[in-house]
């Protein structure tokens, strides 16, 4: 009897100690999950070359991945970088090639980590009755775009193109969003070089009396994923686990084409015939290829011709391009000649 009662207390003893590790294992794991996340902060400008960003925000990519993300809105790709490297943000979305270049050229701290989207947004927008029917009569008109953005490349570009160049029309700096619409609509300028969605808002702004050209001419806009070599150099973790969560979001898309598009229109608040338009002119892919450095190449070759910078030779993109990130977290996306 006494044998049979020491049996059981044992029992007991051994019942109680597993319901305490039990007990134990549960509250650590929720301390575990419990512990803050990463916080970074993203600069971003509106555009639909940010779709993985919204697209991975929506579908809790960055917080699976450990990240917890403030936003800061910029009107431009180039006011995002400008953002970024005045300690106002940690990592610039959707930032075109054009500004990088710039920078390159001033030797900023400023570098490449991925690319989310190859697309065709820039557009040349004019009013009929101010005279303009042909790419022609854009000579000796008041054109407006916002300088130092890949819009007064594309711009440049296309007048060249067309037998003209920069100095056959006078160039006005629109730098607003507001801007970018209502100084052609309401005839403060002749014409406007500027992004989707804005170009096709001026467009329909003017109706039946718009001119609209496609000013890229089959050249793609890239669409960047920026930071600081500080930032990277001690956040290698954090810039694996952002890109980590956009190849998610590239992932999604392909898988659910439907309900992506949707949360890029409702999150950018485009309208449903824009997105019918534009959503098929953008190749939303995390890569980072060779086409980026040509593409800087030739822009900066048309600043120096152009007489935007003093510099009389193109820098080496490469060393403005980070690509240990891109290379750990998507081996064989990065296709970058060394």
């Amino acid at each position: 009897m006494q044998k049979k009662r020491v049996i059981a207390g044992l029992a007991v003893i051994a019942m109680l100690m597993l319901v305490g590790f039990g007990v134990w294992l549960v509250l650590d794991s929720q301390k575990t999950t419990a512990e803050p996340v990463e916080s970074i902060t993203v600069a971003y400008s509106p555009f639909e070359l940010t779709a993985l960003l919204w697209i991975a925000e929506d579908r809790h990519f960055f917080e699976d991945n450990g990240l917890n993300l403030t936003l800061r809105k910029y009107d431009s790709g180039a006011g995002s970088v400008e953002g970024v490297l005045n300690g106002e943000a940690d990592i610039s979305v959707g930032v075109t090639e054009f500004p990088l270049v710039g920078k390159a050229f001033q030797d900023a701290p400023v570098r490449v980590i991925g690319n989310i989207d190859k697309g065709d947004i820039i557009y040349i927008v004019a009013p009929k009755d101010r005279g303009i029917r042909n790419f022609s009569d854009l000579k000796g008109k008041r054109v407006g775009t916002t300088i130092g953005t890949v819009a007064e490349f594309h711009l440049g570009r296309f007048l060249t193109l067309h037998g003209m160049t920069l100095g056959d029309i006078t160039l006005v700096d629109v730098k607003t969003p507001d801007g970018w619409v209502n100084a052609v609509a309401e005839g403060e300028i002749d014409a406007i070089s500027t992004a989707q969605p804005y170009a096709n808002a001026a467009c329909v702004r003017l109706g039946d009396n718009a001119v609209f050209w496609p000013a890229q001419s089959g050249t793609p806009v890239f669409s960047l994923v920026a930071s600081t070599d500080e930032w990277i150099a001690g956040h290698p973790v954090q810039a694996e686990r952002f890109l980590e969560s956009l190849v998610q979001a590239e992932e999604y898309t392909i898988m659910h084409p439907a309900e992506a598009r949707a949360i890029v229109q409702k999150r950018l608040n485009l309208d449903a015939g824009y997105m019918d338009t534009v959503w098929e002119q953008n190749q939303f892919s995390v890569s980072l290829d060779q086409s980026l450095v040509l593409a800087m190449e030739d822009e900066a070759r048309w600043m120096i011709r152009n007489n935007l910078t003093n510099a009389t030779s193109v820098p080496d993109f490469r060393h403005y391009i980070h690509t240990e990130s891109m290379e750990t977290v998507r081996p064989g996306s990065v296709n970058i000649i060394g």
